[in-house]
């Protein structure tokens, strides 16, 4: 005999099944929450190439800089350091993910990218085009130096 699921189990079982919905440009709609499981749930809805360059990007920073914590905000992973601040994020565009640097200003060399805020630079990773040492050094620098303070947690 078949059995009925109550509402409140199918409302469960259809949220779980939901794919995070891709806002322009392709960038996961996650949810602000703090940890590593929101993280992995943004790379993991990452579209296409980039799901890969988002765990390269993930295991990079987590291999860099041990103790970093982690949060989804504004629908971007953000990584940072208890007491420090936000040291780095990244956002999905249509043909490249934008990797910021919050304090990248004060890197060596900075990092490419520069807009409104003095303090942030960032690079655009194309396809193919992830210079992982590079990378790396930026990732190292910027955790030793303080963090952005914008919003709660850290």
């Amino acid at each position: 005999m078949a059995r009925k699921m109550s509402k409140q189990s199918t409302q469960v079982a259809n949220k779980a099944d939901k794919k995070p919905v891709l806002l322009s440009g392709g960038n996961p709609q996650i949810a602000k929450a703090d940890g590593d499981a929101p993280v992995q749930a943004y790379i993991a809805a990452m579209p296409g190439w980039k799901s890969d360059l988002g765990r390269r990007l993930d295991d990079l920073i987590v291999r860099t800089v041990p103790n970093v914590r982690k949060a989804v905000r504004w629908n971007s992973p953000w990584y940072g350091i208890e007491g420090q601040g936000w040291f780095v994020s990244y956002h999905v565009f249509t043909r490249y993910v934008k990797v910021t640097f919050l304090n990248g200003a004060s890197l060596q060399p900075a990092p490419p990218g520069s807009g409104k805020d003095p303090d942030a630079r960032w690079v655009d990773i194309y396809e193919g085009q992830l210079d992982e040492a590079q990378l790396e050094t930026w990732v190292r620098q910027s955790a030793a130096l303080p963090g952005w303070q914008g919003f709660d947690w850290l």
